[in-house]
This record gives C-alpha cells, structure tokens and sequence, in this order.
C-alpha cells in the first residue's frame, strides 16, 4: 500500500509561524483564525527547471507578482495560489501578505522527511507538504499498517528538533490507497485524524470516480488539463474516463493519456529519493548585510565547508545558497555547477553571482551541499584504456545533468520496432543505468 503524508498549506503556516513568533502552530492558529492570509510573492526574475536544479523544493520566481499559498479565509474571497497580486488584492481589500520564507520551509520539510526516514520509510517528496512512501517493506518493523501509519503520524509531529520541524505540531492528512494518485486523492478528503484507505484497485477505481477532477492539479504532468477539462463541463474523474484514452491521447498528448491512467487507478512505481549526508555552514552576517563585505562573510563559509571532515575529499557538484533576510522571511538559490568543483576560488565566484539576487540585506548567509561529485584527487591507474576513460567521463556527464535538471533528464534511445510506420513506435526512451 502507498501512504501519502499531506500537511496542508505547508509554507504559509511555516511563514505565519515566523512572523507570529516562534510559537507552536496552536498558538499560531489562534491569532490569525479567520484571516484571509496569502504569502507574499517573491522578488527576481523567472528561472527555469534547469536553473532551479533538481530540488523540487526550490520554488520558481515570476516576474510579475503572484501570491503563493493562501488561506481559507483567502480563498473563500476568491483568491488562490498563483493568482496575480493587483488581482487578489482587488478580490480581497483586506487580504494580508506574510512575508515568504522559503528557508524554513525547506529546513522544517526536511524535517519532516527525516522524521519519516527514520520509521524505515523509503520517502518520495512531491512538494513541500506532500509526501508518500509504501508500507509493504515496513510490516516487519510495525506489523500491520495501520501501526505504520501510526508510526508516521508521530514521526510528523515530533518532527526534527534541530531544524524545528516539530513546532508544526498539528497532525498531518493521511491516506492510503494502491497507487500514488489514489492515496494523495485520499489524503485530500480527509477531514480528522482517521487516516482514509482505499483497499485494492477495484475499490479505487470506483472511489476515485466521484473526486473532482481538481485534483489532476497535483500532479505537473497534468496540472495543464485542469482549465481545459472544467471548460468542457468535466466535473470528476469518473466523467473523465468515460471521455475514453484515445479521445484523450488525441487532444491533450501524453499528458491526457496520464490522466486517463490516473483516473483509473493506475500510476507509476514510487521513486524514493536517495538519502545523502546533510553538510553545510552558517555565519551571522553583522554589519556586511550586502556589498563587498557580503562576500568576504561567503568566502569564509566556503573555506570552512571545504574544510569539513565529512567532505573526505570529495567534490562538490551542486549547493544551495540561502539567506534570513533583515526585513523578514528569507531568500534561497540553488547551483549547479558545470563540472564538480574543490577550488575555493571557482566556487566563490560562481557563488558570488548569486548574491546579486539579494532582495534585500542579509542578517545571516547559509551553504549546504546539495549534491557531491568524485574524490578531488581521484585518478585512473595508469593501465587504464581510452574507452574505459570516456565511460567514467560520460557516467560524470550524466550525473551532472540530471543534478540539474531531474532523474529522467538523461535517458537513452532504445530501438523496438524500426520497422513500424508510427515514428513513436520505432523508438522508445529508457533510463541510462548509473
């Protein structure tokens, strides 16, 4: 069975959470009930998936404001996430923007991931505040799964202490179901503490019938489909299959084809992401919030993460550069670099870039490593022929671009029938084994 941990409006409750104090979610709730609260859009200019890296935590800048996630209140006055800021301010005069905060966000998320990890459970990030794992590998440690779930819900809400992930403090939305769709659809309808499960695919094509067709909004592969379909007088996803696959495939391309898999209950095995030593190095900035100083206060961090005994020589293919803001809320950004890097000098300057995308003045700079390359001083024995050397440079060629830009960036052409008159046919991709 696939578990999906949801907690919903995650980064505005991390936002309201720092602008109300330090104080659990609890308290928090209470002083801003009832409001209509939206996270303030971020400043800078848009960057692609490439510039973004492979962290689906990074969020995308745009460069027309847009308010992020918003709350009941907000959303009962006609905004929603993504919705231009004039728009919503005109939708609701008195709407209130908390400032964003995309680095306790992502601190308190992975601690939330931590948490999980440390039940046994194989995690899949989706987003921040959307999480799944498969129960079949845990009933050796907890027995059934409804003590794997229970086991989950207390990981949540104790969280990580040391990045604070336990002050949310409320208990998150699960459900279960077959596939990954089918239990996120769960985890959705939930309104208590009682977990929702959706027992075999039979169950789950049936339950899935009755859901809005909202809910293909969570996935980035259909999200596109939501407008088209509720103009066309699509309400659920049982109206949906019943429009047919080929109808589908015909007028939206594979994505249509994807929800018609979807909605029947059928979905792709979970990806688990790879769990990988945390490094990194934080410094209060003082006086140089920006300006020459500001990158002196970035050549010391980068001194001393390359100084770290746990880098054990090893380069430095992508790191995350981020900073508390002296206004309120904080700024992150991720680089990749074009090949592994050890040189302080090469790794500042790139870093130093950066710093250009400043908001606003700094009160503290933070760099952790996001993802490691080879040992610095790693050679190939002497014996060592050509061919064997243009395949350890490929294997590092295919590990850099799918650092920037995901898993399923290098694939491979693999001949099935090039006989066949139907181009897509002849050709099909497939993973590059690592």
């Amino acid at each position: 069975m696939v578990v999906c941990v949801h907690l919903p409006r995650f980064e505005l409750v991390v936002a309201a959470a720092d602008r109300c104090g330090d104080g659990p979610v609890e308290i928090v709730g209470q002083a801003l009930a009832g409001r209509a609260l939206a996270v303030a859009p971020l400043l800078g200019a848009e960057r692609s998936k490439s510039a973004r890296g492979a962290d689906p935590a990074v969020p995308a800048v745009s460069p027309v404001g847009r308010v992020g996630e918003v709350s009941g209140a907000a959303e009962a006055c006609g905004v929603v996430a993504g919705m231009v800021l004039g728009e919503a301010l005109a939708r609701c005069p008195e709407l209130i923007l908390v400032p964003a905060d995309p680095v306790g966000a992502a601190e308190r998320w992975e601690g939330v991931l931590r948490a999980l990890e440390s039940i046994g459970a194989a995690v899949e990030p989706a987003r921040r505040g959307l999480a799944y794992f498969e129960t079949d590998g845990l009933l050796a440690i907890h027995g059934t799964d409804a003590a794997t779930i229970a086991a989950a819900r207390h990981a949540c809400r104790s969280g990580d202490q040391s990045t604070g992930a336990g002050e949310l403090g409320r208990p998150p939305r699960i459900g279960g179901g077959p596939t990954r769709f089918c239990a996120m659809a769960a985890a959705l309808a939930v309104r208590s503490r009682r977990p929702l499960l959706i027992e075999g695919p039979t169950e789950a094509r049936s339950w899935l019938a009755g859901r809005p067709v909202d809910l293909l909004g969570f996935r980035e592969q259909t999200a596109a489909l939501v407008e088209p379909l509720t103009r066309l007088g699509v309400r659920t996803l049982g109206e949906l299959v019943k429009l047919g696959r080929p109808a589908l495939a015909d007028r939206f391309g594979a994505s249509g084809a994807l929800a018609h898999r979807l909605a029947c209950g059928e979905d792709t095995p979970l990806h688990a992401r790879r769990v990988e030593e945390r490094l990194e190095e934080s410094m209060e900035v003082g006086d140089a919030s920006s300006g020459t100083a500001l990158k002196g206060v970035l050549g010391v961090l980068v001194s001393r993460l390359l100084a770290r005994p746990e880098r054990r020589g090893r380069t430095l293919r992508a790191i995350t550069l981020s900073a508390r803001l002296l206004a309120g809320g904080g700024w992150r950004e991720s680089v990749v670099f074009r090949e592994a890097l050890s040189d302080p000098e090469r790794i500042r300057l790139a870093l130093s870039l950066r710093l250009l995308l400043l908001p606003a003045p700094a009160g503290a700079l933070r760099l952790s490593v996001a993802s490691f390359g080879p040992p610095a001083n790693e050679q190939g024995a002497l014996l060592d022929q050509e061919p064997a050397r243009r395949a350890a440079r490929l294997r590092e060629a295919i590990a850099q671009v799918r650092t920037v830009a995901g898993q399923e960036a290098a694939l491979r052409a693999v001949c099935v029938d090039p006989d066949s008159r139907v181009p897509e046919r002849r050709v099909m991709l497939a993973p590059i084994p690592e």
